[in-house]
């Protein structure tokens, strides 16, 4: 464009009427103004870079004695240069479990968990991270890692990611707590991490998270929400927000502020009540529909907890008549009440059997092929 402007000059021996001259110099402004556009951006670039340098070499040299939401967000913004959970999770819609331990072997219920959830969402990431993977650094070592798990693996939605804690925690209120606690010598120290990263996660990827002892069975109509566990307690096992939500961060806050790891539930449903009943008094249920609690759906118990807690060996029952659960989007197996290690058998006829068998059909297949 500019050399042919140029070139126009150099024939000043011809005469040049207005409509040439006024041409030419479209030319010339379009040219200076995308010149100029590119070294703007190119500018605007190099100073964002060069804020977050600063900001990390900052942080690595004194104390945190704050945390800004803002920083977080804007050093989680910076595009990442290898394939990883933040690229596949970058829209925010999710759907996350994680595996807590370095066991590399889910039990049964822990894959129908997982392929229930990539059934009834099959246009969202379902991601499964565990702390026993290592390094996942390209799109080639997600599918060897997803060639080990051959129950899962037809799926195109599910993704498996290493779980990092010292990462997962960076620039939030947990890192510190995270720097100071001794696992060992933590008497919940599974569920309190396990507590700790879905904030974390939640507040670094968004979406709906779950734990892994919930079969899903129909999609939660909510992209934000919290969940009643019962009447006087609000759910830690599944809630949904976005990426970098104020809520979000008072969770971590409180966690990290009220810590109290010998007591069972203090940094999980308790903290979530603690929280609710803060923000908006304890929501009370007169019907089966759901309240609402700071412009956030909250869920009635029926949602995900139609057999309450003291109820959980009648999901390894055999019922008269399969309910339909046409009130739930999901059901929480209570897995941690479990003591007796109740297993879903083939061939029982139990309510678990049933689940097994129409939500997570691949599970079902392979425990009855390999005997388990």
């Amino acid at each position: 464009m500019l050399k042919g402007a140029i070139h126009s000059i150099k024939n000043w021996d011809q005469p040049l009427d207005s409509t040439i001259m006024r041409k030419l110099f479209k030319k010339i402004t379009l040219f200076m103004a995308i010149a100029a556009m590119t070294f703007l951006s190119r500018y605007a670039l190099k100073q964002k870079s060069f804020y977050i340098m600063n900001i990390l070499i900052w942080n690595s040299l004194h104390p945190r004695t704050h945390y800004d939401p803002e920083i977080s967000r804007l050093i989680e913004s910076v595009p990442s240069a290898t394939f990883s959970a933040k690229t596949v999770l970058r829209q925010g819609n999710g759907i996350l479990f994680m595996e807590t331990t370095d066991r590399m072997e889910p039990p049964p219920l822990v894959l129908c968990a997982i392929e229930s959830a990539a059934r009834v969402y099959p246009d969202r990431p379902v991601v499964f991270f565990m702390k026993g993977l290592g390094d996942i650094m390209t799109e080639e070592d997600e599918k060897r890692t997803r060639k080990r798990f051959p129950v899962l693996s037809s799926f195109h939605n599910i993704y498996f990611f290493p779980l990092k804690l010292n990462k997962l925690f960076n620039n939030t209120p947990l890192m510190e707590w995270f720097e100071e606690v001794n696992p060992k010598k933590e008497r919940y120290w599974t569920h309190v991490s396990s507590d700790a990263c879905r904030f974390a996660m939640m507040w670094k990827y968004g979406g709906i998270y779950m734990d892994s002892d919930i079969i899903s069975i129909r999609p939660i109509p909510h992209d934000h929400f919290l969940a009643a566990e019962h009447s006087k307690s609000t759910s830690s096992s599944v809630y949904g927000l976005s990426p970098f939500h104020n809520l979000t961060w008072l969770f971590m806050e409180d966690f990290a502020q009220n810590y109290r790891g010998d007591l069972w539930g203090h940094q999980g449903p308790k903290l979530f009540t603690r929280i609710v009943v803060k923000l908006c008094g304890m929501p009370e249920f007169t019907t089966i529909d759901d309240l609402m609690c700071v412009n956030l759906p909250y869920l009635h118990p029926r949602r995900f907890y139609p057999l309450s807690y003291e109820s959980w060996k009648k999901y390894f029952e055999v019922w008269e008549n399969f309910p339909t659960f046409d009130n739930s989007y999901a059901l929480h197996l209570w897995n941690y009440m479990n003591n007796e290690g109740k297993t879903m058998v083939p061939g029982s006829n139990t309510l678990a059997e049933q689940l097994f068998q129409k939500q997570c059909p691949n599970t079902y297949n392979y425990i009855l092929k390999n005997n388990l």
